[in-house]
């Protein structure tokens, strides 16, 4: 599912659970907080701070903590290979790699550098794509259709599908792994995925 810019932007998530998340951030020690709460790193584009905050708000929502880059008080003030060193360290002690995957972030040197590490670490059990169009686009002139088609994806279930058994989806959101040769497409509750290790 390809969503559209704003879709979790307007997500009901309260800015405490936000503000909460970012708090948790600056602080970030990968050393220290390995806990029973997922940490979720989330690779973006500082342009994209509408949806990241709404995807932030659904991690926390179910429980999670989200890991934000600019976000880090240990990163260095101008980039250089500590940084680098700093979040290939990061994606590695976090459970989970999400990519926010606006047309900037795929065409972005540092994203796509971020993936790689993701998929060393994290392929294909732990790592998921949230796809974002720009408004009023096609689902074809999205730019990032390939890692759809490579990644599982973050997707919304409204309620109306079915499981290939005859049982109706619940409404929610879910992970869904790319079809398989029988075009076949399995799916997580996201609130399970986050917890599975």
């Amino acid at each position: 599912m390809i969503f559209e810019r704003g879709h979790f932007s307007n997500s009901r998530v309260s800015d405490s659970l936000i503000n909460e998340s970012l708090r948790q951030i600056r602080n970030f020690s990968s050393i220290n907080d390995l806990s029973s709460k997922p940490n979720v790193f989330i690779s973006h584009k500082h342009d994209d701070l509408e949806d990241l905050k709404g995807i932030m708000g659904k991690i926390a929502e179910l429980g999670g903590k989200s890991y934000i880059d600019s976000m880090d008080n240990k990163m260095p003030t101008q980039t250089n290979g500590e940084t680098a060193s700093r979040i290939k360290s990061v994606i590695k002690s976090c459970n989970k790699f999400i990519l926010l995957a606006t047309d900037k972030a795929i065409e972005s040197y540092w994203c796509n550098w971020e993936l790689g590490i993701g998929d060393t670490y994290k392929y294909i059990d732990h790592i998921a794509i949230v796809a974002i169009k720009e408004k009023g686009t096609y689902d074809f002139q999205y730019k990032g259709n390939e890692y759809l088609q490579i990644y599982p994806t973050i997707d919304y279930e409204d309620g109306k599908s079915y499981y290939n058994n005859g049982i109706s989806i619940p409404e929610g959101y879910y992970v869904a792994k790319p079809r398989n040769k029988d075009g076949v497409r399995y799916i997580t509750p996201l609130s399970t995925w986050l917890y599975e290790r």
